[in-house]
């Protein structure tokens, strides 16, 4: 998730129990000409593994190139991402894009996995559009190359993220008897019950959570204990949603630097705080400010008058 799953992102979706990560997705034509922002991403610790550093181009030579230097910086594995369908990319031929060229695809994961020891996977969609739905086809000809696991996200490239999910053709790839490599779920869930729900009934190996988590990595553990007691938790406390932007924050500063660390973080803020009354006083405050200080007065003020309330 482009500007979402950085190190400081992830941090916090670690201690709450995500069990495989992957870096945001980086232009392969950034890295092979060391661009300082695509280069920045190749960061990561070792408290986040297992955990992938994901690449998007259109140029085979140039994805082969970035999956030697990526592996340099030691993940766990490769990912490739052949299914963002933001027109900045996809118009550009990387992407979703490659869906419309599956020999192209093909040809280009194998270049990559022949680049790398590590493991290599690929995120994808199920087709270009609904006349182009060849995800069981392309599924079986990546595996024949070499890849070692597929997310699939339940739409086309059309769809981009409007209407549902549609898992059914997921299933058709998890239960093809050709098929031997695990197969992930993607689209839509956002609640412990979908995902038990959706493993259930389509037989994936794992659940792959993207937009649902942003600003609620509790998401992980929530889902874990469903899963293994068919029980939900309770939902975070308001000190935990404190505790958890705090944190994210300093793990930004950290990361980014005090200037950019403040500025990247407004996004996050309202995600961590949604459904809260009379929020807007101090969203408005905390997408202002500039100062480190004043960003953990606030917090600390949200967490003494909001507790109030709840007393």
């Amino acid at each position: 998730m482009e500007d979402v799953s950085d190190p400081p992102f992830r941090y916090v979706c670690k201690q709450n129990g995500v069990d495989l990560m992957y870096t945001e997705f980086i232009s392969s034509e950034g890295l092979i000409r060391d661009a300082a922002k695509s280069m920045q991403k190749l960061d990561i610790f070792e408290y986040e593994r297992p955990i992938g550093i994901q690449l998007f181009g259109s140029e085979i030579e140039s994805m082969k190139e970035a999956a030697e230097i990526a592996t340099a910086a030691k993940p766990d594995l490769i990912d490739i991402n052949y299914g963002c369908p933001v027109k900045a990319v996809a118009c550009r031929g990387a992407g979703a894009a490659l869906l419309q060229d599956i020999p192209k695809m093909v040809s280009m994961t194998e270049e990559i996995v022949k680049s790398t020891h590590l493991p290599v996977t690929v995120k994808t969609r199920l087709g270009w559009d609904d006349d182009t739905k060849n995800i069981v086809e392309v599924a079986e000809r990546l595996q024949d190359i070499g890849i070692k696991a597929l997310s699939i996200h339940g739409r086309t490239r059309k769809q981009m993220y409007k209407g549902e999910a549609d898992w059914s053709l997921i299933a058709a790839v998890k239960n093809n008897p050709r098929m031997n490599i695990p197969i992930f779920g993607n689209g839509d869930v956002d609640s412990p019950e979908k995902a038990a729900a959706n493993k259930a009934r389509f037989g994936v190996d794992g659940i792959m959570v993207g937009r649902a988590s942003i600003g609620n990595p509790w998401i992980f553990r929530e889902i874990k204990h469903y899963l293994n007691t068919g029980e939900q938790l309770d939902p975070p406390t308001l000190n935990e949603r404190v505790s958890a932007c705090r944190t994210h924050f300093e793990k930004s500063i950290e990361w980014k630097g005090p200037r950019a660390g403040v500025f990247e973080m407004r996004r996050h803020y309202s995600n961590y705080f949604k459904g809260l009354d009379h929020f807007k006083p101090y969203r408005t405050a905390l997408v202002t400010s500039e100062s480190e200080e004043e960003i953990h007065r606030i917090l600390d003020d949200i967490s003494e008058q909001y507790t109030m309330q709840l007393v």
